[in-house]
């Protein structure tokens, strides 16, 4: 799938079919995570690729339909670097295309999961001094939103706003 073409088809999908995703899959998703754009080349991200069912489970706080997913990349940040919040949401999306290139469905789970952080962190045993940004549960799409976008005369501006 070319570039465009994912990034016009990419919808948050919050249903999966149960269906396993092959490990090399899961390595092109992250991959693509880690070749993001970052501040200074500081590369401040780690990915952690679970698919243990029990694991995914402790998720559903954050969302019950989490539960469904086959695999779940939890995104961890070193918050030292300055721009780790941008940094971070450059990899995710970057995940977020390649699960659609992929034809995985795949939603970026930030403000139902870090109320629950340090849980999460626990569980995943990430180092005090990470972030755990975001979840990302990907599967097979068990359904097709077709939510509107806004048209690109309602926002875009040309010389001033």
């Amino acid at each position: 799938m070319e570039t465009l073409e994912a990034i016009r088809k990419r919808r948050s999908i919050r249903k999966y079919k149960p269906d396993p995703i092959p490990r090399q899959d899961l390595e092109t998703i992250v991959d693509a995570g880690r070749l993001a754009a970052t501040g200074s080349n500081r590369q401040p991200w780690d990915f952690i690729v679970v698919q243990d069912r029990a694991t995914i489970a402790q998720f559903k706080s954050a969302g019950a339909w989490i539960e469904s997913a086959p695999a779940v990349i939890a995104v961890v940040l070193d918050s030292s670097s300055r721009w780790w919040v941008e940094d971070g949401a450059a990899a995710i999306e970057n995940m977020l295309l390649a699960c659609t290139a992929l034809g995985y469905g795949s939603c970026w789970v930030e403000g139902d999961a870090l109320p629950r952080e340090e849980e999460f962190k626990r569980l995943l045993g990430v180092p005090a001094g990470k972030r755990l940004m975001a979840l990302v549960p990907v599967g097979i799409p068990d359904e097709s939103p077709t939510r509107e976008k806004k048209s690109l005369e309602q926002v875009i501006h040309w010389e001033r706003y």
